[in-house]
């Protein structure tokens, strides 16, 4: 596993996964922004198949407005991006950007607080998810 991210597997199938996730962040405080249909993307711009594969991308008003404050830059890392994919043995992964190590590399201790907040609530959401 990548170093910029974390992960849990699903014991639902794609689509309930995808609202268990969407709830799951609400609960923690997240709105999800936008939905990005990988699946659908690549097939209507490529014609290629693609298993099922969704981007959210939450965002926790509190956090980011805080982290704008500090530096008004940091939009270009939000918001935290959700992956929801489904592997070739039908199985449901959940990956989430880890906000710690991203915010990073802005080397300020502030947003470093910040990205490990927001990654004790990812963490929460992917705890939730295994069922």
């Amino acid at each position: 596993m990548s170093s910029y991210v974390f992960s849990v597997q699903s014991p639902k199938g794609f689509e309930s996964t995808v609202q268990a996730v969407t709830e799951a962040l609400k609960q923690e405080g997240f709105g999800v922004l936008t939905t990005i249909d990988v699946q659908a993307t690549l097939k209507a711009k490529l014609g290629v198949e693609q298993r099922p594969y969704v981007i959210l991308g939450a965002c926790n008003p509190h956090f980011a407005h805080q982290a704008l404050q500090a530096d008004p830059d940091i939009g270009a890392l939000l918001p935290c991006n959700v992956v929801v994919r489904e592997e070739p043995d039908a199985t449901v992964h959940v990956v989430f950007m880890d906000p710690q190590a991203v915010l990073g590399i802005v080397a300020r201790a502030e947003i470093d607080s910040l990205g490990g907040e927001v990654r004790s609530k990812l963490q929460r959401v992917a705890e939730s998810l295994r069922g």
